[in-house]
């Protein structure tokens, strides 16, 4: 027997073996519990936190060091300007 016939007994003999495990009931449970709670809608006191961007018509987008974009909100420059 060549290599290649070989394999391909061994990969048919799996195929076999996953089909008449197919019909037994796996182990594992159907659905698995959420890996985090739902998120709450948020609070008014939210809104008025700093760190949330503010209605002064600025567009508010933040960086990685936590400074924000002073442009117009809807800006249609790609870059932002950060204060």
């Amino acid at each position: 027997m060549s290599k290649i016939d070989a394999m391909r007994a061994m990969r048919e003999a799996k195929y076999a073996e996953r089909q008449a495990r197919a019909g037994t009931p796996s182990r594992r449970p159907a659905t698995r519990p959420p890996v985090a709670p739902p998120v709450a809608p948020p609070t008014p006191a939210a809104a008025a936190d700093p760190a949330v961007a503010a209605d002064d018509g600025r567009c508010g987008h933040r960086s990685i060091n936590g400074r924000s974009c002073t442009r117009e909100r809807g800006h249609s420059a790609k870059s932002h300007r950060y204060a």
